[in-house]
């Protein structure tokens, strides 16, 4: 799959911040599907984590971009969705050691919390980092068996 397919969404509150990632990833080299919402007009996060997540669950995205004003929404909504492990980034430390041990394929972002070139750097260290294996994968297996709880 190509690393470097990404699916991204937003609610209202990170509409500003999702148009600056998809013309900045796009400019990165980046092939970006852009999921909405496509204004600043009031919408429910839910319908955008959702389309995001199914690209990201059919294979037609390698990973998922989710930006909402705290993050958290967003991060709460993906992860309610089987096959997804979705983190809420803060910097780019945690962009990295969420893919390398926990194998993140959402990426979660606060417009509310970070700049434009900060959420940028995240996205690419998400990117490019791969999952560690090893232990973690051990520790993945478990969480992913809650899905059948």
């Amino acid at each position: 799959m190509n690393s470097k397919k990404l699916s991204i969404g937003c609610d209202h509150g990170g509409f500003d911040l999702k148009e600056y990632l998809v013309g900045a990833l796009k400019a990165e080299g980046f092939e970006v599907e852009d999921k909405g919402c496509f204004g600043r007009e009031s919408v429910d996060y839910p319908d955008y984590a959702k389309a995001v997540c199914d690209d990201v669950k059919s294979g037609a995205s390698a990973f998922g971009v989710l930006v909402c004003t705290s993050g958290i929404g967003m991060s709460i909504a993906a992860n309610k969705i089987r096959g997804i492990r979705a983190a809420l980034c803060l910097n780019a430390d945690s962009g990295k050691f969420s893919r390398l041990h926990n194998d993140a394929n959402v990426c979660c972002l606060g417009a509310k919390y970070l700049q434009p070139k900060e959420a940028l750097e995240i996205v690419k260290i998400f990117a490019s980092t791969q999952f560690e294996g090893g232990r973690h994968l051990r520790r993945v297996q478990k969480f992913m068996d809650f899905e059948n709880l």
